[in-house]
């Protein structure tokens, strides 16, 4: 009887057998990714294009113009530096950027400080009334400025009603020309700033304070922490990204302050309230230094982005 030996030989295995396939559809996926990302960028190219025509161009050519002496009119003089060293070192100029600080406090620090507080409360206890509250204060996001202004204005007036008020209960002596007042000017205005922020920053954390779980804030109870504990604890950790937003918009808004004291004190009395970008409109516009003003634009548009980087950096952060 004979045996068949089954044994095959290795190499006549290897030839015999069918070739390893790659990734089934390898090329035809990449080519669909391919048409997929191209179709994107098609459709988003008249956007970019628009973009860049009222962005990035502008931008290009005010960096370009910052480095020149124009008026906008006669043939430009090349000058290096020197619009930012006057930006810096001009007395006048350089007080704007004190201004836009004490701005931030009232436009910033303390809307947020004020929303975080009215978040805490609301979001704990249950009010009647509450959407009634929170429109109200959020009336002022849905007002143009110039309104605003020209309220306040009239408020801030020698027998506006702030005075009448004061007069009224026999406080004559605090009673004054509020925009008028070198002293009381800046922070005039930045209260109205605090009017108008305080509303927006109480809707957005109260926005996220809702999404909190409930579970943290019983597990904090648990541990014994009062009120004061728990909104350090909870609450405030679990509104970093709302601070964060808020933070950003605050204060590059106060940063590029215009419409507000223009209508009000145009910069006045004196230079007391006068913020970069016045101080923009009227090298532009004014005293036709087109140059000086594009530094003043590009310093301001850097700093924001430096803030805006910053905080979004620390946000991030565990």
């Amino acid at each position: 009887m004979t045996t068949t030996d089954t044994r095959t030989d290795p190499g006549s295995a290897r030839s015999g057998s069918a070739p390893r396939a790659g990734r089934p559809g390898g090329p035809r996926r990449r080519s669909a990714r391919r048409r997929a990302r191209w179709t994107g960028l098609a459709f988003a190219a008249p956007g970019l294009l628009l973009y860049s025509y009222v962005v990035l161009v502008p931008l290009i050519q005010s960096v370009q113009y910052s480095f020149f002496r124009w008026d906008g009119v006669t043939d430009a003089v090349w000058v290096g530096f020197d619009n930012y060293i006057s930006f810096i070192t001009d007395p006048e100029l350089r007080s704007t950027l004190g201004h836009v600080l004490v701005l931030v406090v009232f436009f910033s620090l303390l809307p947020i400080a004020l929303g975080l507080m009215s978040a805490a409360l609301l979001t704990r206890t249950r009010l009647p009334g509450m959407a009634l509250f929170r429109w109200i204060y959020f009336l002022p996001q849905v007002m143009t400025t110039i309104v605003i202004a020209l309220v306040f204005k009239r408020i801030y007036a020698p027998g506006g009603p702030l005075n009448e008020a004061l007069r009224a209960v026999g406080l004559d002596a605090l009673a004054r020309s509020w925009l008028g007042d070198f002293t009381w000017a800046l922070p005039a205005l930045g209260l109205i700033g605090t009017w108008g922020g305080f509303g927006f920053s109480m809707v957005l954390f109260i926005s996220g304070a809702s999404s909190i779980s409930p579970e943290l804030y019983e597990a904090a109870k648990v541990d014994g922490a009062g009120p004061l504990r728990e909104f350090f604890t909870v609450t405030l950790p679990g509104l970093r990204g709302q601070l964060a937003v808020a933070l950003i918009l605050t204060i590059t808004g106060a940063l590029r302050t215009f419409d507000l004291v223009w209508v009000t004190t145009r910069g006045g009395p004196g230079t007391s309230t006068l913020t970069p970008a016045v101080a923009l409109y009227r090298a532009a516009f004014q005293n036709p230094q087109v140059g000086l003003a594009a530094a003043i634009g590009v310093v301001m548009a850097l700093l924001c982005l430096a803030i805006a980087l910053t905080i979004t950096r620390l946000a991030e952060r565990d």
